[in-house]
């Protein structure tokens, strides 16, 4: 097939493709049902961060939707944003930038193909099943090319697959490797199979804390779909608005987000609550996907030990063996997570810099980083808390 036949095209706005095409690329699993692999990269969710001026005029993230065209079809997308910083994209760049600056350069903005605020690993180079040979050089080209014709220093690819990372490389892109923390789903019946799997310290520990965490002195639910009610975003925007001021100074979500994907992403949404005397005082907000259950926000009203334990990852396992998902991504950083049945696990992301020099600095740059993020998963991983082959262990 002639990719010179291709279409590239950019859109300022999401509502300009079809829900039914875009979606035919984002998440074609959900033809015959069923959930997408990634909440985050279909339609509705992108389009909830558009319609709430989450993204957008003033907020950083300027969408430049890619997409590529054959024959009047669409075959491949990728959610583009021109960015005018590096917040929100928990793949830091901020000393490439102070660096590129340093020297006379001008850094942003920036082409950015993530899905704003959400450190979830998912396909960024979206491909119609039957164009896959075609659909990911298209959109690297088209983006490359978008970015060199307008003078722009740099194209960010981040929390791609390991596939796409191994074939931007072999585009040219330079390749980048960090590190999260998940939870494996090895078959487990139940929380007690998973703790059988534990060093009998690190059982004992987790009990301990899941019973000083259900003392608080109420009642915690795991809600979805139709039992979600507009009062329970209510509650958890305010939790969402004290966690969003501590860490990144004001929230990057708007109140409006919430409100459409109450509407329109119920079932793609369990929202753990903690209440007390029929109020919730705490929260933790995931999204569901085929596989996975990536967890997203937490905040609370009220600190009672153990609580955040016990929903962003305790809660999260129990609902991951019922729903017999295969992980549990918990989001950025964390190694405290360590401890609680969530090992490290590589994360991957792709660039184009367009200064030739400065992409040599970066090349050598990411080359020991690699090494370094390999070696520290390594020695994480020894210290996780799964029985090893010591007896002792095993009691």
């Amino acid at each position: 097939m002639d990719q010179a036949q291709i279409e590239v095209r950019v859109s300022g706005s999401l509502s300009d493709i079809g829900a039914a095409e875009w979606d035919a690329c984002a998440c074609p699993e959900t033809a015959e049902g069923g959930r997408p692999l990634d909440p985050f990269t279909t339609h509705r969710f992108l389009s909830a961060l558009e319609q709430s001026g989450s993204v957008g005029p003033g907020t950083g993230w300027q969408p430049q939707y890619l997409t590529a065209w054959l024959d009047g079809m669409l075959i491949a997308a990728a959610p583009m944003y021109a960015k005018s910083h590096s917040q929100g994209e928990y793949i830091f760049d901020h000393s490439w930038a102070h660096a590129y600056e340093r020297a006379g350069g001008r850094y942003y903005p920036k082409l950015q193909i993530a899905v704003p605020f959400t450190p979830a690993t998912g396909r960024r180079f979206l491909v119609r099943p039957g164009y896959e040979g075609i659909g990911m050089p298209a959109l690297v080209q088209g983006a490359v090319q978008l970015a060199a014709d307008n003078r722009i220093s740099s194209l960010h690819v981040t929390f791609c697959t390991e596939a796409e990372a191994e074939a931007g490389a072999r585009m040219g892109l330079l390749s980048r490797t960090t590190q999260q923390f998940h939870w494996l789903n090895d078959g487990y019946a139940d929380f007690d199979a998973f703790l059988a799997a534990l060093s009998s310290r690190k059982r004992k520990n987790i009990r301990k804390e899941r019973a000083q965490a259900n003392a608080f002195g109420g009642r915690i639910r795991t809600l979805t779909g139709a039992d979600l009610r507009p009062e329970h975003w209510d509650a958890f925007w305010v939790f969402y608005q004290d966690t969003g001021s501590r860490k990144w100074g004001s929230p990057y979500l708007t109140r409006a987000f919430f409100d459409i994907v109450h509407d329109t992403m119920a079932d793609d949404v369990a929202l753990v609550l903690a209440e007390r005397d029929g109020y919730p005082v705490a929260g933790a907000l995931n999204f569901v996907g085929r596989e996975t259950l990536f967890g997203r926000y937490w905040g609370c009203t009220e600190h009672h030990p153990c609580l955040h334990f016990e929903l962003c990852y305790y809660r999260a396992i129990d609902f991951a063996i019922a729903e017999r998902l295969k992980r549990v991504e918990a989001g950025a950083q964390g190694e405290h997570k360590l401890a609680r049945g969530y090992l490290p696990t590589p994360t991957h992301s792709l660039h184009w810099i367009a200064d030739p020099g400065f992409a040599d600095a970066v090349a050598r740059y990411l080359e020991s980083e690699r090494e370094a993020v390999g070696e520290e998963i390594e020695i994480l991983t020894e210290y996780g808390p799964f029985k090893k082959s010591n007896p002792e262990e095993q009691q």
